[in-house]
């Protein structure tokens, strides 16, 4: 399974960053393979809206099933699940120990946004 995640780095030690759409990398990590790419965020750092469902859209491009995240609002939050992408939420927590929690099934799936928009 391949698994995004949003982080403020370019490896598994970094953060779940506490804002998806405006994360600065996602981190896509293939379970099967155990091989992780990062993918650079900048352009959805400074955008005025829409950052979300721009991030959602790469996510989906790079082929993610899942994606972990600290928060999730509700335009990104429909633009993923539209795609059939899984959305489970793991704030404070390195990216490693929430992929490893997720495959421990310890993260439950999240069946809505937690935050508002633009938060």
């Amino acid at each position: 399974m391949r698994v995004a995640i949003t982080t403020t780095g370019t490896t598994l030690d970094s953060e779940v960053n506490p804002r998806f759409g405006r994360a600065e990398y996602i981190l896509v990590h293939d379970t099967d393979t155990g091989k992780t790419q990062a993918i650079a965020n900048q352009i959805n750092m400074g955008a005025a809206q829409g950052a979300g469902v721009q991030t959602a859209k790469r996510i989906a491009e790079a082929g993610a099933e899942a994606v972990i995240a600290a928060h999730v609002g509700p335009r990104a939050y429909r633009a993923l699940a539209s795609q059939g992408i899984k959305v489970y939420l793991a704030e404070g927590l390195a990216a490693s120990e929430a992929l490893e929690r997720l495959q421990q099934g310890e993260l439950a799936e999240s069946s809505s946004a937690d935050v508002e928009g633009h938060w």
